[in-house]
């Protein structure tokens, strides 16, 4: 009796212990199911996560996505700027600008579309207007005058007068310009003022331009002039043409344009740009582009620079 009591201890024993085993091994597999879920759950959300931005590789000087200006320093290298959102890019086709022999054209539907144009002050000495009409120039923007970056005084192109009635007797489209030193609005308006005296009496049928620009190599008076103040300038000058009922127009190159401009305030005037490339990179729009500052025109003696405008200002 004894010894049967003892086997069924046994018994109950070995059963309880294979129960326990039992448990363990379930909880484990509980466990094991559990934690492959959830690392699967984490990997699936890992993989969504974006670890790197998307960057278009196709770029040049400028990525044109609407996020940013690339441009290359030679200090900092690759540096960029944020686009403004509000200041429209480049309207035209950059495909469509083509240019041969040293002359660059916009063509539309395989014709030329632009009008070709320079740029002349007393710096290019007496010009044969009848050789340059003849050579093809369809307009030209004359200098007025100049305020000094030393002193800050006003002084009239001496060659002003001539230029403007030969290149309308030639029957050569004329728009003005400007070059000013002006530190603050005051004497933009009255740089302003020194223009329109001296082309009351011509047919003005291209653009009345402001050209403010950066002395480099040398110490100028306009060395430190903040961008609102600059910005303040071009919108004095620019509305005293328009009151006066020319078209104002900013001249201006690329870099100058980016870093001292404020470009949301000025999107009311037409855009001069000066940028000497095959192509031109700059980002936002612009009406008339100086592509060359080393141009030849038989009647002009040394170098001139070279324009193509997109608009036809004497037929608005």
């Amino acid at each position: 009796m004894q010894q049967e009591k003892r086997k069924i201890n046994k018994f109950r024993l070995i059963s309880a212990i294979e129960l326990i085993i039992i448990l363990f091994l379930i909880i484990a597999l509980v466990i094991s199911i559990a934690t492959n879920n959830s690392d699967k759950s984490i990997t699936a959300s890992t993989n969504n996560v974006r670890t790197k931005p998307y960057i278009e590789k196709k770029e040049t000087y400028y990525q044109f996505d609407g996020k940013k200006i690339l441009l290359s320093d030679g200090t900092y290298g690759e540096i960029y700027l944020p686009v403004y959102e509000n200041v429209p890019a480049f309207s035209r086709d950059k495909n469509s600008i083509i240019t041969r022999n040293g002359y660059t054209f916009y063509t539309e539907n395989g014709k030329i579309a632009s009008k070709f144009g320079i740029d002349v002050s007393e710096h290019q000495g007496d010009i044969d207007w009848k050789k340059v009409k003849e050579a093809g120039v369809e307009f030209a923007i004359i200098r007025v005058g100049n305020r000094t970056y030393g002193g800050g005084e006003i002084h009239i192109d001496e060659k002003v007068h001539q230029n403007l009635e030969n290149a309308i007797a030639n029957d050569i489209e004329v728009g003005v310009y400007f070059f000013s030193q002006a530190i603050n609005t005051d004497e933009a308006l009255e740089e302003a003022d020194a223009l329109l005296e001296i082309i009351e009496k011509y047919d003005i049928t291209y653009p009345v331009v402001y050209d403010w620009e950066i002395i480099y190599d040398d110490k100028a008076r306009t060395d430190n002039v903040p961008v609102d103040v600059l910005t303040d300038c071009c919108i004095t000058f620019c509305e005293r043409i328009k009151s006066s009922g020319y078209t104002p127009m900013i001249y201006q190159n690329k870099r100058t344009t980016l870093f001292k401009l404020d470009l949301p305030r000025l999107q009311d005037y037409d855009f001069w740009l000066a940028e000497y490339n095959d192509g031109a990179t700059y980002y936002y729009d612009y009406d008339i582009w100086q592509y060359s500052c080393k141009g030849k025109i038989p009647g002009i003696s040394g170098d001139v620079d070279l324009n193509l405008s997109f608009v036809d200002y004497a037929a608005k």
